[in-house]
């Protein structure tokens, strides 16, 4: 993976949270090509020295918020993103912030957002579940963050099977379609959350990554 010229002179420290869920070694590797110092760890005392706190993952909420809980970072994630700290949100990373997901009834999230995410449901035969493969994610011209990172209408790689409803509307930045229309991010403050992988969307994925970090969180 080629690595991207970062114009931000100084080089900030992202630090993605090791749980055991998600190919923690190619985002760190596309954080490195965006131009960051990247640390994996499941300890708060070495998160908690990050510029911006990444969270990725795939694999059921359930699971992952019982695992957060086991080793003691659920309240820490929790309190970062209410601290208004620099977050970015990957796949199961966007679902948890919100208060419950159709996949795991009963199991409470983040509860960071207000909403529920969703399963999608395939009435459509062209439209196969899990949702797969690229897709477009195009920018809503009303969301706040879309005037700071004006970013533009791409294809990003996505392999999921729930998606975030979030309550407030105005939180979401892009719309995909895959038998509904849904967001595939969000974004309030320094808080960003992606349902596609950037990580694996190729230098589309790295530019994304690099305005993040040096035009929108830096």
């Amino acid at each position: 993976m080629s690595k991207i010229k970062n114009q931000n002179s100084k080089i900030h420290t992202a630090g993605i949270l090791d749980y055991g869920m998600g190919n923690l070694r190619s985002v760190g590797k596309a954080l490195e090509a965006a131009g960051a110092r990247v640390i994996v760890s499941d300890s708060q005392k070495k998160l908690a020295q990050s510029d911006v706190l990444v969270l990725p993952g795939q694999g059921n909420f359930g699971r992952a918020v019982s695992t957060l809980e086991k080793i003691g970072l659920m309240d820490f994630v929790k309190e970062w993103v209410v601290q208004g700290r620099p977050y970015l949100g990957i796949c199961l990373g966007l679902q948890l912030l919100f208060e419950r997901s159709e996949e795991s009834p009963g199991i409470k999230g983040l509860s960071v957002m207000k909403g529920t995410v969703r399963k999608f449901r395939s009435f459509k035969s062209k439209y196969k579940i899990p949702h797969m493969g690229w897709n477009q994610a195009v920018p809503l011209k009303n969301a706040p963050v879309q005037r700071i990172v004006r970013l533009k209408e791409d294809f990003f790689y996505f392999v999921h099977s729930y998606y975030a409803d979030p309550m407030d509307k105005s939180i979401g930045w892009t719309k995909t379609i895959h038998n509904v229309p849904f967001f595939s991010s969000v974004a309030r403050g320094n808080m960003i959350a992606t349902q596609f992988h950037p990580e694996k969307s190729g230098r589309q994925g790295q530019l994304f990554l690099q305005t993040l970090l040096t035009k929108y969180y830096f």
